[in-house]
């Protein structure tokens, strides 16, 4: 009976010590059109196992009516078979703001808690933030980040509903917010797991540069984020950052600028991957 036990302690070993994948991301936004048109949601799962994505971000709807619940529930189903995890996407320019606007966001949240309660064999495995109170004009201009402390205050309040559900939380940021000093970075980047850097504008398809000087140029930008973003905070009890490029800066060149992320950050212990933006360009471009 040793042997057995044996070869189970050194299986154990061995993937002790293997590295998680790295996460490639995709927004997937008005999710009723996209998972409604012929063979929709077999479409969306193609192109996320032709292009190594192995997480979505899909749009729930306000008020989501029976025919969507049951989409969402075959989506989720279909992409965890193929291994790619499935998170609830939700946005808004003010839910911040503590009040109303910050309890319609809970409430929304709850409702997906409340979804894998009634579908357990296909729950989503997260929530995925983009709120932008950085869109209002009183938080405009370089440096206003006096919209911080409550941004914060709503990541916490999603992350005390869904942790105990087992949910993660992953949230949108512009690298405005990295440009806090230290107390509000960590404030941040403290308040829940993962974050997602929409790292844009950095080129275009036709700007002239070549596609090794797009490459560098991605490479050294977000190893600058991560180290900007990290900078004092310590390895433990922080998010993981990962690094999103979108289809208008890039066009084709954009599979081959996300490489690049992985190539020039896999090593970092802050950098959680990357995601791209958005499902919708391709379908569009397609059609």
């Amino acid at each position: 009976m040793l042997f057995p036990v044996f070869f189970l302690a050194s299986l154990v070993h061995a993937f002790a010590g293997t590295a998680p994948a790295a996460v490639h991301g995709l927004w997937v936004w008005k999710s009723p059109t996209v998972l409604g048109a012929s063979r929709g949601t077999e479409a969306l799962r193609d192109f996320c196992k032709s292009e190594g994505i192995n997480e979505v971000y899909v749009s729930v709807s306000a008020n989501s009516d029976p025919s969507e619940e049951n989409q969402l529930a075959q989506l989720v189903t279909l992409l965890h078979r193929s291994n790619i995890r499935v998170e609830a996407l939700f946005s808004s320019v003010d839910a911040d703001e503590p009040g109303k606007h910050r309890g319609k966001l809970l409430d929304r949240v709850k409702e997906v808690v409340h979804f894998n309660q009634k579908h357990s064999a296909n729950r989503f495995d997260g929530i995925h933030l983009d709120i932008e109170p950085q869109q209002r004009p009183e938080n405009k201009g370089p440096g206003n980040l006096q919209f911080l402390p409550d941004l914060v205050d709503t990541f916490r309040a999603v992350v005390a509903i869904v942790d105990p559900a087992g949910l993660t939380v992953n949230v949108d940021i512009q690298n405005k917010l990295l440009k806090g000093d230290l107390n509000q970075r960590r404030m941040l980047l403290s308040a829940v797991p993962r974050v997602t850097l929409m790292m844009y504008e950095l080129s275009s398809p036709d700007d002239g540069a070549s596609v090794e000087q797009k490459a560098e140029q991605v490479q050294k930008a977000s190893q600058n984020y991560l180290n900007i973003a990290f900078n004092g905070l310590g390895d433990s009890g922080v998010a993981k950052m990962a690094i999103a490029l979108r289809t208008a800066d890039y066009g084709d060149m954009l599979p081959l600028m996300l490489k690049k992320l992985d190539d020039a950050n896999q090593a970092n212990p802050h950098y959680l991957g990357w995601a791209r933006h958005s499902y919708n360009d391709v379908r569009q471009s397609t059609q």
